[in-house]
């Protein structure tokens, strides 16, 4: 048995569910809580933390993510990721997710892979030293309060695997989930007991059992099934539960978005980067659905053509749907 006067607690969200271009980031976050403690995971950020930390649409934006840097460069630092090399932005990327370079890579043709993982331009600005030694000190102050930050992980779903989605009949919303289920089973393997999850609510699911992807077929109890929370039993695993609007309402699924957040823009920056190598006249797009984007789009279409840059691995298309059962 574990030590149970500690509990392993799980905070998951996603970030870029619905932009046009660019990869989903599914991030989760595991935290050795102190019996006692657990209020405070379990309620958003108060206080001058509140500045700091909490959901990532309130505290950082397109063009800028500083804070949102800052939260991924000191938790690698500090040991939460695979490894604690940060000197580079793809120090960052490769130390927080969950799969390995080779495996992110592997879906690319050969001839498409500069458009994403391009990385001699990138650099960390200098202006960062005092917002880190902020996050810094409120991760000791978390720690002597019984939060202590263990791990964090991301899954990185570029655009060509969300296209290979959608033309099996998935929606993002199942890939979104599968996400978080291969998450929480990473995290769990850290600990040396069952853990308690909170995943932000994936699309309008009420009731998860028959969409599961990873966790699907383990003999799991209903807890609740509503359309403000479902929350499911599974021995050996834990409890993982899906809250409406928990990026604002519970801390992990925060931090959780922060990252997230810090990793959609550093890829979507890549691809971005790489047309303006060519022609330095076009929009710095979000990817979202927005104008800026539509420019960019339309801007880049001769390059693409040249570089023979397939569709699928540029532009998002909407699930196909699949055949009624005769």
């Amino acid at each position: 048995m574990g030590n149970r006067s500690v509990s392993y607690l799980i905070g998951a969200d996603e970030n870029g569910l619905g932009p046009r271009l660019g990869p989903m980031i599914v991030t989760a976050t595991l935290a050795r809580v102190a019996a006692g403690a657990e209020r405070l995971v379990t309620s958003a950020a108060r206080g001058a933390l509140a500045e700091r930390l909490g959901d990532s649409k309130d505290l950082v934006a397109h063009g800028n993510i500083t804070l949102a840097e800052a939260w991924s460069r000191v938790l690698v630092a500090r040991g939460a990721g695979g490894h604690r090399q940060a000197g580079t932005p793809a120090d960052l990327l490769d130390a927080l997710s969950l799969d390995d370079a080779a495996r992110l890579r592997e879906p690319c043709p050969a001839h498409v892979e500069a458009q994403c993982w391009s990385t001699d331009r990138e650099t960390f600005p200098d202006q960062l030293d005092d917002l880190r030694g902020l996050v810094n000190n409120d991760l000791d102050q978390l720690a002597s309060q019984g939060v202590e930050i263990v791990a964090v992980r991301s899954v990185v779903v570029c655009t060509r695997l969300l296209n290979r989605a959608a033309k099996r009949g998935e929606s993002r919303f199942a890939v979104d989930l599968h996400a978080m289920e291969r998450l929480v089973i990473a995290l769990r393997d850290l600990c040396d007991q069952p853990i308690e999850a909170v995943c932000g609510k994936v699309g309008g699911y009420g009731q998860y059992g028959k969409v599961f992807g990873p966790l699907g077929g383990r003999l799991h109890t209903v807890l609740e099934e509503g359309r403000a929370r479902s929350a499911y039993h599974f021995p050996e695993v834990g409890e993982v539960a899906f809250v409406r609007n928990a990026d604002a309402s519970n801390l992990l699924v925060g931090l959780s978005s922060l990252v997230g957040k810090y990793l959609r823009e550093l890829l979507m920056d890549r691809i971005v980067d790489h047309y303006r190598r060519q022609d330095p006249k076009l929009p710095a797009a979000s990817g979202y659905h927005d104008p800026v984007t539509a420019r960019f789009v339309s801007g880049t279409e001769g390059q693409r053509q040249r570089q023979r840059i397939p569709s699928t691995c540029f532009e998002r298309q909407r699930a196909q749907q699949r055949p009624a059962k005769r």
